[in-house]
């Protein structure tokens, strides 16, 4: 039987380790992955452990400096690098939306800040593309985001964050400041969006269900400073169907990355939890 190629790493993570002087806080106490190019991961972990600032590091986002020790490469740059070619877009758990732009120009803006040498029609035309992806109305296109709701917002979000086709999606929470209902919904949303554009995500989230239910595989950060303390993967089918999630097979998954949750511990070379 002739397997599938194993996709080229797309973020190599070699002993990251994060420490705030001016803070006196550890934050990470050395970090190492390997992401598959096309690969959807979940980072979550307690309050503190750092996954936000992995992923400022990682994206070289702040004022707060690089790394103070390890090695991050992504897509064989440097996370300056990465950041210089618009090699990422990003959502936070807000939208971050400009109030004073409606939607359409909210998603423009991308290309005006790049000046890319792509056409204005081109743009135009990707826009309204991504825009029908999210299944965003056209008769929101023209409103300001004040007039949006929280989940229209986020849907907006996603389409500036993908304006310029970037290969890796960073993803803060980015359902977090939603209501259940919409949350789920938009969930389905990102999957289809994964499915079909083939991105690298790399997703923050406090949520066990969400991080098991859309991911390849769960990272488990543990208490400060953070370590990698367990990565889950998730051997559900794709595409994935909501009612997996009312599953035998599904809470058992939920169950190792709360169990890994609780215990804190590391995961060691050899796979094992050191307490």
């Amino acid at each position: 039987m002739n397997q599938e190629p194993i996709p080229p790493i797309a973020i190599r993570l070699i002993n990251v380790k994060k420490y705030f002087k001016d803070r006196d806080v550890e934050a990470l106490g050395g970090v190492s992955l390997e992401i598959l190019r096309g690969e959807f991961i979940s980072l979550i972990g307690p309050s503190g452990s750092g996954k936000s600032t992995l992923l400022e590091l990682i994206g070289d986002i702040g004022d707060e400096g690089g790394p103070t020790g390890g090695e991050i490469s992504i897509e064989g740059k440097t996370p300056e690098d990465l950041r210089r070619t618009r090699g990422y877009g990003i959502v936070f758990q807000e939208s971050t939306l400009f109030p004073w732009y409606r939607v359409f120009e909210n998603c423009l803006l991308p290309f005006r800040i790049a000046k890319t040498r792509i056409p204005s029609e081109g743009q135009v035309q990707r826009i309204e593309m991504l825009l029908e992806m999210v299944e965003l109305d056209k008769k929101f296109w023209s409103y300001y985001p004040r007039e949006l709701s929280g989940g229209m917002q986020q849907r907006v979000a996603i389409v500036r964050a993908l304006a310029l086709d970037p290969p890796l999606l960073l993803m803060d929470e980015p359902f977090g400041a939603l209501d259940d209902l919409t949350r789920k919904s938009m969930q389905m949303l990102l999957l289809d969006i994964w499915a079909k554009t083939k991105k690298t995500i790399l997703m923050v989230t406090h949520s066990i269900s969400e991080a098991c239910f859309m991911s390849d595989r769960v990272v488990v950060l543990s208490h400060r400073p953070g370590r990698i303390s367990r990565i889950v993967s998730i051997p559900l089918d794709r595409p994935r169907e909501r009612s997996m999630s009312e599953t035998k097979a599904f809470a058992r998954i939920c169950s190792m990355v709360r169990e890994a949750l609780g215990s804190g511990g590391i995961l060691e070379e050899d796979g094992s939890i050191k307490e």
